[in-house]
């Protein structure tokens, strides 16, 4: 009963820690059947056995994991992720507009400009949402969005 079951408990530790190096939990629920099989060596159960259990609990886990909202990463598009492009989120003035688009100054040097759909053409300070390589599309900023009291 020692030595054999002591390959679960590394296997499962081993996986822990490789589990907080990637920062997905899916080599956690890998573990966890690791922790059934060295479960199953105390009460017992062939070699077999131990793999077949180690191998569903782990399966299982994974397809439970998948099905939760831990398991399902949304991805935005680059060109909209501030993750990516740090200039999503920033701010710049427009002062003309020509058919929804126009040129501005941004981070000194001269970009166009287009603003995204539905959004209005009389705010002068405009959020950067999304970039489609040399074009900035942009939307109101909230500070323009909101009325100022005299």
């Amino acid at each position: 009963m020692a030595p054999g079951g002591l390959f679960w408990w590394i296997g499962a530790g081993v996986l822990i820690v490789l589990e907080l190096l990637s920062g997905t939990f899916y080599l956690l629920m890998i573990a966890l059947g690791c922790v059934a099989a060295a479960i199953a060596h105390i009460a017992g159960a062939a070699a077999d056995a131990q793999f077949v259990i180690a191998a569903v609990v782990a399966l299982v886990a994974v397809l439970a994991l998948r099905r939760s909202r831990f398991g399902r990463r949304t991805r935005k598009e680059a060109s909209k992720n501030p993750d990516v492009n740090l200039d999503i989120g920033q701010t710049l003035n427009v002062v003309a507009w020509h058919e929804r688009r126009a040129r501005a100054t941004y981070r000194g040097a001269a970009w166009d400009v287009e603003l995204a759909e539905g959004e209005p053409e009389d705010a002068l300070l405009y959020e950067i949402v999304e970039m489609r390589g040399s074009c900035l599309v942009v939307v109101a900023s909230r500070e323009a969005r909101t009325p100022r009291h005299a």
